[in-house]
């Protein structure tokens, strides 16, 4: 905040400007420069960090709680292990059903269980094979492949929600912290102001009504203040619930951020979506997984087959004479005769659930598209109300609390409008914050549903 120099006010109101001035000295933010006939007040611009339970704790940069995120979330790492689980699945789809092996004694006599009582009693030993239909494994197996790729696009995609959320918190509790430093500004402003207000009315010079607004006023923003830490202790929380920490855990914001405000093209930004976008991959994935589901289900009318070949030693006879052994082969095959009942079911099943996912995707297209542009347009409006504060609305303001105080120092303003105009400029200031802050959650969002994150200019 900035004071322009006037002359030196009369010498009736002297005690009171000596006590502004006195007062003025004690704040750390105001510089105060007295010449013979003027005065200057300079109030510093306030970049207080949060002020945290532990000192000790360091400050973390949007990009470090990225990187913290990224490597301690527990969400995502869920993902990760389901996606690592499934890659595991298609060699399993695309193997052969293990083998059988058999050992048996057949056709042994019950009245005395001898192995050589009968010419028909005999130990066998075998293995069989199950064998689909040709081409059937091979789908099996693409099926898995397609659904294991679609799982590792899905943990791209939560990677990208889990970077917007903690930009977007980050930013939030940055806001905060910019919020709580204008309202200690304005705290100072006012506790001066009753000051100046009280010298006043003790010369004669000026009303117990205007020490009595501004101390409503302070009180105001006390209890503002009080909310507001209350509202930055729960994203605290919430903050450190993404990095994994434990939510009492200090988050030390920087005072000062780097901020980017590119030019946003809706459309481009759409079409880009297409193509970069891992939603969209993982969809298309499950498409061509479903596809496929189809072909197996047709397939299925198909009959699969067992082979098999079995060994049986006979023992000799009571009387010591040889008995030859026997071998066998043996062929199986399922009769789907109830085709109509199963296999064609499963084929509808299987085409419905194609449909599903063409739809799944459409909509997803769709409402892709459509928060592009709606937040684009937001971004947009942000953005040109952000440039309205700093270029015009803040100077306006600030221009208006000098004129209005300058006139007040000679009596020639009334104190309301003064404590009007003051405090519509800090509530400008908080506007500004609001509409940076906005614009970068924004841009997070945007480089979500785009994904890819967004540059500069």
């Amino acid at each position: 905040m900035f004071f322009n120099a006037y002359p030196w006010p009369p010498r009736r109101a002297y005690l009171a400007w000596a006590a502004v001035i006195g007062l003025a000295a004690l704040s750390p933010g105001l510089v105060v420069d007295i010449s013979t006939h003027t005065f200057h007040i300079d109030w510093a611009k306030a970049q207080a960090e949060t002020r945290p339970a532990n000192g000790n704790e360091a400050i973390l940069t949007q990009d470090q709680a990225v990187g913290l995120a990224l490597v301690s979330n527990p969400g995502l790492s869920e993902i990760k292990a389901r996606a690592e689980a499934m890659a595991a699945v298609p060699s399993q789809e695309g193997a052969l059903p293990d083998p059988e092996l058999k050992v048996g004694a057949l056709y042994l006599p019950t009245n005395s269980f001898n192995l050589r009582q009968d010419d028909f009693t005999m130990m066998e030993v075998g293995i069989s094979q199950e064998i689909p239909f040709p081409g059937k494994l091979a789908l099996r197996e693409k099926i898995a492949e397609q659904e294991a790729l679609a799982a590792a696009d899905s943990v791209d995609e939560a990677r990208l929600r889990l970077v917007r959320d903690v930009k977007q918190g980050w930013w939030r509790l940055f806001y905060y912290d910019r919020a709580l430093s204008l309202l200690d500004e304005s705290e100072s402003f006012f506790r001066q102001l009753i000051a100046v207000a009280q010298a006043k009315y003790q010369v004669g010079n000026g009303s117990q009504q205007d020490v009595l607004l501004a101390q409503l006023e302070l009180s105001k923003l006390k209890d503002e203040k009080l909310n507001l830490i209350g509202m930055r202790d729960g994203q605290n929380a919430r903050f450190n619930a993404l990095l994994d920490r434990a939510a009492e855990t200090p988050v030390r914001i920087p005072a000062e951020a780097g901020f980017k405000l590119p030019i946003i093209d809706g459309s481009a930004l759409q079409d880009k979506a297409l193509h970069t976008r891992p939603l969209f991959a993982q969809h298309h994935k499950m498409l061509d997984a479903a596809l496929t589901k189809v072909n197996l289900a047709k397939r299925d009318f198909y009959p699969d087959f067992t082979v098999g070949a079995f060994y049986d030693a006979r023992q000799n006879t009571p009387s010591g004479q040889s008995r030859s052994d026997f071998a066998s082969i043996q062929l199986s095959v399922n009769v789907p005769i109830y085709a109509d009942r199963k296999q064609a079911k499963a084929v509808d099943q299987r085409q419905g659930e194609l449909l599903q996912e063409q739809y799944a995707l459409q909509d997803e297209h769709r409402k892709v598209q459509a928060e592009i542009a709606a937040k684009s347009a937001e971004y947009r409006q942000t953005k040109d109300r952000l440039l309205l504060l700093e270029h015009e609305i803040l100077p306006q303001a600030q221009q208006t609390v000098d004129s209005l105080l300058a006139g007040y120092q000679v009596s020639q303003t009334d104190f309301t409008d003064l404590l009007r105009t003051q405090l519509s400029f800090f509530q400008y200031q908080s506007q500004y914050w609001q509409a940076l802050v906005s614009t970068q959650q924004l841009l997070a969002e945007l480089s979500a549903e785009v994904g890819e994150e967004l540059g500069h200019d």
